[in-house]
């Protein structure tokens, strides 16, 4: 498959940690797609499941490896924190291999679009139940989230590519439907409140992009169930681009992920381990999770 490049990319909700996380497909991404700026929004380590699990795959580390190539290779990566890795907000401001930390910002597309750019999680106080995993409980999500693997599996069996049955089912509850709908909405407001032209946002794993009352919504799903980013090719036209589509191929299997590119040297030297924030979270994991990922509340 040929490099695809694109003046930005935005992915959130990786959930390195978490045993759904499909960081086969997002390093098959990374590997193939090319930008002149990187945002990660949100979400990209689960410090809630690692605090309970500290599981954590080679594949894992391909990702964090190749976010800090790119870094290094030139691209700028902005790490914007979400909920799951709340305490890497602490450090807005400073740099980790090169990514840069902010709890939020303002994107200029080409076409002179003012977009905000922020994981989202600070919407749920303003939407009434609005999580829809806080409506079905986080029992209910496991289950989904099970379902998708079997399904998948079977799928890989028959020689069929990918396909996210849980985003599926998760659009066709109605109580989540509505909950999603009101984030969008809630979203939407907050960038018109600031007088922007509209908001980039993460944290509800529901690709989408839409008009809200003249606003641009626009979320770039996640790397759980969809497998999915939001782009901006080199004119500043946004799509959302759904990765397993794209690429055609069947699930692989657990721990099995394209070879990692080598790390460049001058990367390896930038990681800098910061008081509070475990150095391999931002290189190789290769160091065991301390104290500092906070219980889930």
């Amino acid at each position: 498959m040929r490099e695809r490049t694109f003046r930005s990319i935005w992915i959130s909700d990786i959930h390195l940690g978490f045993k759904d996380c499909q960081a086969g497909f997002l390093l098959d991404f990374l590997q193939h797609c090319q930008c002149e700026q990187l945002y990660l929004v949100g979400d990209v380590i689960d410090f809630w499941d690692l605090g309970k699990r500290q599981r954590w795959p080679a594949a894992h580390s391909g990702v964090l490896q190749r976010l800090i190539g790119l870094a290094a290779e030139g691209t700028r990566v902005v790490y914007v924190p979400g909920n799951h890795d709340e305490l890497v907000r602490a450090y807005a401001g400073q740099f980790f291999g090169g990514i840069e930390v902010c709890n939020e910002t303002v994107h200029t597309t080409a076409d002179g679009r003012r977009l905000l750019v922020m994981h989202g999680d600070g919407f749920d106080t303003q939407v009434r139940g609005g999580r829809w995993l806080e409506l079905i409980g986080d029992g209910a999500y496991d289950l989904l989230l099970f379902l998708n693997r079997w399904f998948n599996r079977a799928r890989r069996l028959a020689g069929l590519p990918y396909w996210s049955l849980a985003t599926r089912l998760k659009t066709g509850i109605e109580l989540a439907a509505r909950a999603i709908d009101r984030f969008e909405q809630a979203a939407a407001q907050e960038a018109r409140h600031r007088e922007l032209d509209g908001i980039i946002c993460g944290h509800i794993h529901k690709a989408e992009m839409r008009e809200i009352d003249g606003t641009l919504y626009c979320n770039d799903g996640d790397w759980v169930e969809s497998c999915t980013a939001l782009v901006e090719h080199l004119d500043g036209r946004l799509e959302i681009l759904h990765w397993a589509d794209a690429r055609q191929v069947t699930h692989r299997e657990p721990g099995v992920v394209p070879e990692p590119l080598p790390l460049p040297a001058a990367a390896c030297e930038a990681v800098e381990p910061v008081a509070g924030v475990p150095a391999w979270a931002m290189h190789t994991a290769s160091a065991r999770l301390g104290a500092f990922a906070p219980s889930r509340s």
